[in-house]
């Protein structure tokens, strides 16, 4: 397969990247164990680490079926990017290593993060998220275009509730499944510092709801509605943590109006403030 330059390093990689080869921020190592069942899946999320984390979530190969996605798109690339090597794995968290705020999305496009390596980038709907998180305080630079291009979040982490791109953005539910113990694994590594939890979209809000309560966090009972604003309160005792909900920037939500700048703005701001962060 014919190694193409990384937009940012100029390094060629090959499509996939094959972890430790020098990508910009890959977690991944020749040798680190990769998930190939759920079972496994379920056994490695005991890293002692976020570190170790994030790479056994790099190498995970679990759910046949977006294995098989995101590598034929890897392969076969989008016309406009043609030009350029896709990372072709799944995406593990990335931010801070003990955020205030805590942003929990479906999961990687397959032609933005699953290009990019780095989750919620790449898009549309990365654009909207990461300028509106630099107006409100949360990150360095107003856009993230690629891994290695400089950008940093403050005091927050961005995490997926499936890390593989899926078909048509449809994860089953037995993926979602498998998937869960490494959100619930990353969630118990950074829950001490997060004080704020925004979801973006439904799908996000149902999984940190069924995270944080796998986690043994209290989480009222019926389950709290999603809808853009909302607000429900959970935690552990003497921790209490605020989560938000935000309609999903896709441009579906942005090009009708259903999520304006503004709208987004209000929800990242009041989790940075209920958070006590002042930059």
């Amino acid at each position: 397969m014919t190694a193409l330059p990384h937009p940012i390093s100029g390094q060629p990689f090959e499509s996939p990247v094959p972890p430790g080869t020098g990508w910009p921020e890959d977690p991944g190592r020749p040798d680190t164990p990769v998930a190939r069942t759920p079972a496994q899946v379920r056994r490695l999320a005991g890293a002692d680490t976020l570190g170790e984390l994030e790479a056994r979530v790099s190498v995970c190969r679990a759910c046949p079926r977006l294995v098989a996605w995101r590598e034929d798109v890897a392969r076969d690339k989008r016309a406009s990017f043609a030009d350029q090597p896709y990372w072709g794995r799944p995406i593990a968290g990335w931010g801070a290593e003990d955020p205030r705020v805590l942003i929990v999305g479906l999961a990687p496009a397959a032609n933005g993060g699953n290009r990019t390596g780095r989750i919620f980038t790449g898009d549309r709907s990365g654009d909207w998220l990461f300028a509106s998180l630099h107006r409100v305080g949360l990150a360095t630079q107003p856009t993230s275009v690629h891994a290695g291009d400089g950008q940093r979040l403050l005091d927050a982490r961005m995490v997926a509730a499936v890390r593989c791109a899926p078909p048509l953005n449809k994860p089953t539910t037995a993926e979602r499944d498998t998937c869960a113990p490494w959100l619930d694994a990353e969630l118990a590594l950074v829950a001490d510092s997060v004080r704020t939890v925004v979801a973006l979209g439904s799908f996000g809000w149902s999984a940190a709801l069924a995270a944080f309560r796998r986690l043994g966090w209290e989480v009222p009972r019926p389950a709290p509605r999603f809808g853009h604003g909302a607000e429900a309160v959970i935690g552990s005792p003497g921790h209490e943590v605020a989560l938000l909900g935000c309609y999903h920037p896709s441009q579906q939500n942005t090009f009708t109006g259903k999520l304006t700048e503004p709208m987004i703005d209000e929800v990242l701001g009041r989790a940075a403030a209920a958070a006590r962060i002042h930059r």
